[in-house]
């Protein structure tokens, strides 16, 4: 399978996920047209949405690290049907070729301890491709790197992002447009707590300063309750309501 280089002149006529409505590709597109002049790179294969990657220089990437230098990968994924062809590494090979040929320090990625976790790259994945964890979080999440010399001086989280937490009560949310879905679902589960009285409060983040000093490593979607972060996943209003013990 072929790749596809999505970039500022074709992204209005490209189809960027295939689970994604009109509403959520158009969010999408609107937030990568205007990342593509700070060096934001976007592949996806042929057959529309089954896998991508997109990847940013770190210094501009939407997530609290100081990785000045570095290549952020802000997604890389394979949907399930096209699993073990070998899609994962043509995807991060083309962006280490990339950040080799930009001269970078190596490449970075948001991966979780022990197990994999929903909207985060495979931990176990990013070991055997020679990545190694470079900072890690209270929350379990940690940023792996893969330096392209010994020498090199690894990326770390800022303290927000190490200890995540904020000082209000109930549940609030951080979000971005970055990934689509929470233009399909942020509404409908702050529909679902005002209809259940539950204490909600949404925060959208809107630019890169704002993202880069987050109290969470995970910018995307990052849910707090009473001060402690929840989750990075993105909840369906069934899975809020199961969250708020309802």
């Amino acid at each position: 399978m072929s790749y596809i280089h999505i970039t500022e002149e074709n992204i209005d006529k490209e189809h960027i996920c295939c689970a994604m409505s009109g509403k959520q590709s158009l969010a999408k597109k609107e937030w990568l047209k205007q990342r593509f002049n700070e060096g934001l790179v976007f592949y996806r294969s042929e057959e529309r949405g089954k896998c991508f990657i997109e990847y940013i220089p770190a210094e501009n990437a939407w997530v609290p690290i100081d990785a000045d230098g570095w290549i952020h990968i802000n997604c890389l994924w394979v949907a399930g049907s096209l699993k073990g062809h070998g899609h994962s590494s043509n995807l991060l090979n083309e962006c280490i070729r990339d950040a080799k040929e930009q001269g970078r320090k190596g490449v970075c990625i948001l991966s979780s301890e022990g197990r994999k976790r929903e909207f985060l790259a495979d931990p176990k994945f990013l070991a055997y491709k020679g990545f190694k964890v470079a900072d890690v979080s209270d929350c379990g999440i940690n940023l792996m790197a893969l330096p392209f010399e010994e020498s090199a001086t690894l990326p770390k989280f800022k303290e927000c992002a190490k200890h995540p937490a904020v000082d209000e009560d109930g549940f609030v949310l951080y979000y971005t447009d970055q990934c689509p879905f929470t233009c399909y679902w942020v509404p409908r589960v702050r529909q679902t707590a005002e209809e259940h009285n539950i204490p909600f409060k949404t925060i959208h983040i809107t630019d890169k300063e704002t993202a880069q000093h987050a109290p969470a490593p995970v910018t995307t979607y990052a849910l707090f309750r009473d001060g402690q972060f929840l989750t990075q996943g993105i909840q369906s209003d069934k899975k809020f309501l199961a969250l708020a013990g309802l």
